[in-house]
């Protein structure tokens, strides 16, 4: 549990420098450089990943559970996934309506994912793992709220239907097989 623990704070931590430290981006590309601090910053990012993932698979050796979730929320949490996943798909586009509707697409589809996992999986890893995300979504947008609106570009319909296509192709292969794969649990059965 440790582990997991520790890649969630290293992971979760790097991506909330803006929120904790407004000026500290800006001030360590300043003095590192730009290049330096990317770095920094992405392999920061990606062994905070990789402890996450290896925590999280430890956890499965002991599945003490923290609530048992009722079976009918397995319908929900397939729709919420596949709204999150739709929005994470948008935050990668340029403008959209999808976008301008949702001011932080991949936030709100973070939270939404996050909340769909809790709604079907009661043991203490998993409920540390999807619940230390939606607590972080949850106060990153919160901070997002006292930072000015950056101006846009006006939004494209097609970037809406490009967003829910890959969204839907994406939600299809993990159904499929990909989630089974990837982490050893269909979510159909």
């Amino acid at each position: 549990m440790v582990v997991l623990i520790l890649g969630l704070i290293l992971f979760l931590g790097v991506h909330s420098v803006r929120m904790l430290a407004p000026g500290g981006r800006d001030a360590a590309i300043g003095r590192f450089g730009e290049g330096a601090y990317k770095g920094a910053y992405t392999l920061a990012s990606l062994i905070g990943l990789v402890l996450i993932v290896w925590g999280f698979g430890r956890t499965a050796s002991d599945p003490a559970f923290l609530y048992a979730p009722p079976f009918w929320l397995r319908h929900a949490t397939e729709l919420l996934v596949l709204v999150a996943l739709v929005l994470a798909v948008a935050s990668a586009l340029p403008p959209s309506h999808i976008g301008r509707a949702v001011r932080h697409p991949l936030l709100v589809g973070t939270a939404i994912w996050a909340v769909a996992h809790l709604f079907v999986n009661g043991e203490v890893g998993t409920t540390i793992l999807f619940g230390a995300f939606l607590i972080w979504a949850v106060v990153d947008l919160i901070a997002q709220r006292s930072r000015p609106a950056k101006p846009k570009a006006p939004p494209s319909w097609r970037f809406d239907i490009i967003a829910v296509v890959a969204g839907v192709a994406i939600y299809g292969l993990l159904v499929w097989r990909a989630h089974l794969w990837l982490f050893g649990v269909s979510p159909i059965t």
